[in-house]
């Protein structure tokens, strides 16, 4: 029983929650970032350096013969391109979004707080001093 107890508490902390939406926040910024990089960078990117489009790219090792039914053989250099622009935009989204978090923490931080009221030893000393000052 103690194993089933385990995992419960294991299951249902908040790290876990946390952790499940962050996943799934994720996986819909991922789309997001697909669509901008395929749909918003990658069109003037490939109209700039000549209407080249880097999906397209490929290094065809065998080509396709319809009348035998074999399929062309390729390496899609092109996919990779687009796959390592997407990570780089990710990276420099993650990025800003963690520096600003991390701006609003120092924000925070740096807030001064109200000193602690004195505690009741203390203000009775300070009476003590007080009457002794006055008595001189």
């Amino acid at each position: 029983m103690g194993f089933v107890r385990e995992f419960k508490e294991f299951a249902v902390k908040g790290n876990m929650v946390d952790l499940a939406v962050g996943v799934i926040i994720g996986a819909a910024f991922g789309k997001i970032v697909t669509s901008l990089v395929s749909d918003v960078i990658m069109p003037p990117l490939g109209y700039l350096i000549g209407g080249v489009d880097f999906a397209d790219k490929k290094i065809v090792l065998t080509p396709a013969d319809t009348t035998a039914k074999v399929a062309e053989v390729a390496i899609h250099y092109g996919l990779f391109i687009n796959a390592i622009i997407q990570f780089l935009i990710i990276a420099l989204c993650i990025f800003v979004a963690i520096k600003a978090i991390n701006a609003m923490k120092k924000q925070e931080e740096t807030a001064p707080a109200a000193p602690p009221a004195p505690s009741k030893e203390e203000v009775l000393l300070a009476e003590i001093r007080d009457i002794l000052a006055a008595k001189k």
